[in-house]
């Protein structure tokens, strides 16, 4: 894994690079947050699609749901950046589409959006 920070107008962002997933369960999730924190101490955190495991786009698994809580808890906010295109569960859609409507999390399609979101978010 390798962390680079970003200064976007004083705000730092980690922009996270891996051939790895990062993110599997819960727990490498919290562990994603608190490394970040630790090597460049950011709370914006920009992640490739291909670092997170496929059940978290199954809307079933409540995998999603239980990842981003934690960034919401812990005052986190994520870009997962990617092609979400090749999903056509309706759901996962629309759950995308309310995300990036709010302020926390945000699936965009790559890193200068991802870069523009996180720094324009409160």
């Amino acid at each position: 894994m390798n962390i680079q920070k970003i200064n976007a107008n004083g705000i730092g962002i980690a922009y996270v690079k891996s051939d790895d997933k990062i993110i599997t369960d819960v727990q490498s999730a919290l562990d994603l947050m608190a490394t970040v924190r630790y090597e460049v101490d950011c709370n914006r955190i920009i992640l490739d699609k291909s670092a997170v495991c496929e059940e978290f786009f199954d809307l079933k698994t409540r995998l999603a749901g239980e990842i981003l809580q934690k960034f919401i808890n812990y005052q986190t906010k994520i870009a997962i950046i990617g092609d979400f295109s090749t999903y056509s569960s309706k759901s996962l859609k629309d759950f995308i589409y309310e995300c990036n409507n709010g302020k926390d999390i945000f699936f965009l399609p790559d890193e200068d959006q991802a870069i523009t979101k996180l720094r324009e978010v409160d």
